[in-house]
């Protein structure tokens, strides 16, 4: 399995927030190392790769994430939490929960 992440850079280079936010989750609960890549949609760039990604899948936020089976099935989330349930069998609490429903939306 590949996990692929997208964030979107700002045009003053900085992540988004809630791109920061979903980065310091994964870091929190020890999934950082479990991202295989990272690519940026470059505010501003609609040929970056990001941006390119995003148009193909037809997502229109940050992050999100492309998974990739050993079968080549793909599958995008745009949920960390529910990425996070499905690919490493992650238990939310009730207060992750809440945080993303109120913080990552």
């Amino acid at each position: 399995m590949k996990i692929t992440m997208v964030k979107k850079r700002l045009a003053d280079g900085s992540q988004c927030r809630k791109c920061g936010q979903v980065s310091e989750l994964l870091e929190r609960r020890g999934h950082q190392d479990d991202i295989h890549e990272t690519i940026w949609a470059e505010a501003g760039n609609p040929e970056s790769e990001g941006m390119l990604l995003a148009q193909e899948h037809g997502i229109d936020t940050a992050p999100f994430f492309i998974v990739t089976t050993d079968d080549e099935d793909i599958k995008v989330y745009t949920s960390a939490l529910k990425m996070m349930r499905d690919c490493f069998s992650y238990k939310a609490s009730l207060i992750e929960e809440l945080e993303e429903k109120t913080r990552f939306d």
